[in-house]
């Protein structure tokens, strides 16, 4: 591109000195477009760059995300093998293992579900769901995947609201989201779920935690297939970088929108769902 402009520049001032100006006019444009299709090949080679990058950071995190489980499984059953173990710890083990192999079941259902979002829940036919319930239940499961107390984590402060969807789509989503927001909360989780009915017939959705919250300018980049921040060798938070990918799909799916926004005078961010909906009677 440099030697483009170069030449570009020497072409100009050599023909403009002999007064060649059709051949000084179609010289500049000749270059002009060669420097056009120079920008956008590096422009392309960038992006293709960047998508490598998450595509290696999302294999370095699948392969670690399905090492651990198997290997902590591997080594319960060696062990029960081997030795035996009084009741009490037999039980621990079995507990043990049963949590590694939700864990191992829920990534494995994550990867097969991006591939088939468009068609998710399609055996099923769109209801009235009720927002409240369906939002505590998936707060509940959060809890049990993270083992902590529901009641310490989680506030809520919910109009009644009804959403006409797909359960499961609805169940994914929130899900997703309430799962990250103890993630990656403070070392004590808080999270306050609020939800408000506009006269629009619209229902938003603000889920918001205590954590370090998200830069400004990852504010989009995290909604992107594959995409986590950092690297693998440096990352402290288990993940594969699909869930907030799938919770954008969904929520497009429903015509509706996902954001994410600072946490007024606090830490924390504020993820805020907004979807067609009407007040519960």
């Amino acid at each position: 591109m440099t030697l483009n402009v170069a030449l570009m520049i020497c072409w100009i001032v050599m023909l403009a000195n002999l007064n060649l100006y059709a051949a000084l006019t179609i010289g500049t444009v000749v270059f002009a477009l060669i420097l056009v299709g120079l920008t956008f090949y590096l422009v392309l080679t960038i992006k293709e760059v960047r998508l490598n990058r998450r595509q290696a950071n999302f294999v370095d995190s699948v392969t670690h995300e399905l090492k651990s489980p198997i290997a902590a499984l591997k080594l319960y059953v060696e062990t029960l093998q081997m030795r035996d173990v009084d009741a009490q710890q037999r039980s621990e083990f079995y507990r043990i293992m049963e949590t590694e192999l939700r864990r191992l079941d829920g990534l494995i259902n994550q990867l097969l579900e991006v591939g088939r979002l468009d068609a998710i829940g399609q055996e099923s036919q769109p209801e009235d769901v009720s927002l409240e319930p369906l939002l505590r239940h998936c707060a509940a499961n959060a809890c049990a995947h993270h083992q902590c107390e529901e009641r310490e984590v989680f506030s809520f402060d919910i109009e009644p609201a009804v959403i006409k969807s797909r359960r499961m789509i609805l169940e994914m989503i929130f899900g997703n989201l309430l799962d990250n927001a103890i993630k990656y909360g403070g070392s004590e989780p808080k999270v306050d779920v609020q939800v408000r009915v506009s006269g629009r017939r619209q229902i938003t959705t603000r889920i918001r935690d205590n954590g370090a919250g998200v830069p400004r300018e990852l504010r989009k980049k995290i909604f992107g297939l594959f995409f986590r921040g950092g690297d693998e060798l440096h990352r402290t938070k288990k993940g594969t970088g699909l869930g907030l990918y799938i919770v954008r799909t969904l929520v497009l799916i429903l015509k509706g929108s996902v954001s994410v926004h600072d946490q007024t005078g606090q830490s924390g961010s504020v993820f805020e769902v907004q979807l067609p909906g009407r007040p519960q009677t």
